[in-house]
């Protein structure tokens, strides 16, 4: 077990409830969570190095696999020759929350208003126990007690002004100071702002790194109104993070009553599919309700009753304004928790509460109906579609690198991965990115918009019909005047290079040398021709 150090003299007086900061945040965390719920459930012994992998990627590692040399973000085949003995585990979100439910109980046993982050990592408003024990390193210490004792799980607990900075110190296994968050956060690296698995900030973080603001504190050291207009609203809560605040302010608005959604079972069920199918309309209904007010939730309350009339609790923060299927994922996971584990009895009743909201004029209607709603549609048919006629016949092109339009587009059958192995992404966490590839050489901006899917040839003439050819890489031995063989003959209104490309020289069977060459012709259309194997071909047309 980690204990968690308090900083400052003040941590040792004796406090009341009254005299804690409202600001003030506990975040109990459990190291390599989704490892440990799943070498759980595998049945895999402490003492054997674990991974969990997700698209052939270690999505989480364990103490031992670390001493091994294994790290997250490394392929399977890497992580397995570096340690012959690891057992590899599948991600399973559900099963991490519904293992995580011990932890939440044992705190909540000693606390009020625990709030599940994610499966791993819950926080609580200090005020209560910090008053309740005398102080926060009591109340640290307590807490660690307390889970290690109900949960048998290790955990660290970090207390700071807000959530942010408090979750950062449990990872360091330390508390923060009244008022320090901003001076704690600062030395730090701003990959931390990319830690949440529901928020990509991957580009944020990687354009900052390019402007050499590097740590927290040269980030937040920017004008508010500077970042806003530089960045966008995105960049704003996480400049609003780097400062030591809450990502919202906050004044909110308070949910009205009625926009609880709730239902009676009857019969009473003790199954999770059947609960969570009623889970499910619940859920169209809340959204429903938040949508005609114009609010979004972002800390979903799940109220259940049983026959034997325990009352049962949960709530989830949410970092983005949750979705309706987000919204089942999340009520499915706490009922098989307490179906499983935390509950007794069959579930008589359930009801689901906007505990938070936020105005959702941010958020875009889908083309076919709510936020999230379309898509899932959406994919439903196309499934059905690759069932009938196969996997290959749903393609969806993805941005990849390369250095000609043809290589920068790679066509992925439905349902498979869309991101490049390296940025695979989670529910439950985010291999980190590889830095981008720079591909010198490649075509700059804009790119064609159209790509024919094979080269079509062309021949190039001058003024006086002679077919031209590059004199040099960089030289041609006329002036283009007409194109022929690309429908009829065209004239040449403006030209550009031509530029020499050099790909892939050291294979035999590669493309060889090349020569690029954009052309204006007289109808207003751009073409982009390139000069291979003694001729001229046309690789992208322009809008």
């Amino acid at each position: 077990m980690a204990g968690a150090p308090m900083a400052g003299a003040a941590a040792d007086r004796p406090v009341t409830a009254r005299s804690v900061p409202a600001s003030r945040v506990l975040a109990v965390w459990s190291p390599d969570w989704p490892v440990t719920a799943a070498a759980r459930a595998a049945h895999v012994p402490a003492h054997r190095p674990a991974a969990v992998f997700h698209a052939n990627r270690v999505l989480a590692c364990s103490a031992v696999a670390r001493r091994h040399g294994v790290r997250r973000g490394l392929r399977r085949r890497e992580a397995e020759a570096r340690c012959p003995d690891l057992a590899v585990l599948a991600t399973d979100p559900g099963r991490d929350a519904r293992l995580f439910e011990p932890v939440a109980a044992a705190v909540e046993a000693l606390a009020p208003g625990v709030e599940v982050v994610r499966p791993g990592l819950l926080v609580l408003p200090a005020r209560g126990p910090v008053g309740w024990f005398g102080g926060e390193r009591a109340a640290v210490e307590r807490l660690i007690d307390q889970v290690a004792l109900h949960a048998a799980t290790e955990c660290q607990v970090g207390v700071a002004d807000g959530m942010f900075a408090a979750e950062l110190a449990a990872r360091r296994g330390r508390g923060v100071p009244v008022g320090g968050s901003a001076e704690f956060l600062a030395p730090m690296e701003v990959a931390e702002l990319d830690r949440d698995p529901e928020v990509d900030r991957s580009d944020l973080v990687d354009l900052l790194r390019r402007l050499g603001l590097r740590s927290l504190g040269a980030f937040a050291a920017l004008a508010e109104a500077d970042v806003a207009s530089r960045f966008g609203a995105d960049a704003v809560a996480a400049h609003r993070l780097a400062r030591g605040l809450d990502p919202r302010p906050p004044a909110r608005r308070v949910p009205p009553e009625e926009l609880s959604a709730a239902i009676e079972l009857d019969p009473p069920v003790d199954r999770v599919d059947a609960a969570a199918f009623a889970a499910r309309g619940l859920a169209t209904r809340l959204h429903e309700a938040l949508a005609g007010h114009g609010l979004a939730c972002t800390r979903l309350g799940v109220h259940a009753r049983t026959a034997d009339s325990e009352e049962l609790l949960r709530v989830w923060r949410c970092a983005e304004p949750l979705t309706p299927s987000g919204t089942v994922d999340r009520v499915r996971w706490q009922l098989d928790a307490w179906l499983g584990r935390g509950g007794s009895g069959t579930l008589v009743a359930l009801r689901l509460t906007p505990e938070d909201t936020v105005a959702a004029g941010a958020l875009q209607r889908g083309l076919w109906g709510d936020v999230g709603e379309g898509d899932e549609r959406a994919g439903r048919a196309l499934v059905r579609v690759q069932a009938l006629l196969g996997p290959e016949a749903v393609l969806t092109a993805v941005p990849t690198g390369g250095r000609d339009p043809g290589e920068r587009i790679r066509m992925v059958p439905w349902g498979e991965d869309r991101t490049a192995a390296d940025d695979a992404a989670a529910p439950s966490a985010r291999p980190p990115k590889d830095p981008p590839a720079s591909w010198p050489g490649r075509l700059p901006a804009p790119s064609p918009a159209t790509v024919p899917p094979a080269p079509v040839p062309v021949r190039l003439l001058d003024a006086t019909g002679t077919e031209l050819a590059p004199a040099a890489p960089d030289l041609l031995d006329g002036a283009p005047a007409r194109i022929a063989g690309h429908g009829p003959d065209r004239g040449i209104t403006g030209w550009a290079g031509p530029w020499p490309v050099h790909t892939r020289w050291w294979a035999a069977g590669g493309p060889g040398p090349a020569v690029r060459l954009q052309v204006v012709l007289d109808d207003g259309t751009a073409l982009l021709l390139v000069h291979r194997d003694d001729r001229w071909e046309v690789a992208g047309v322009y809008d």
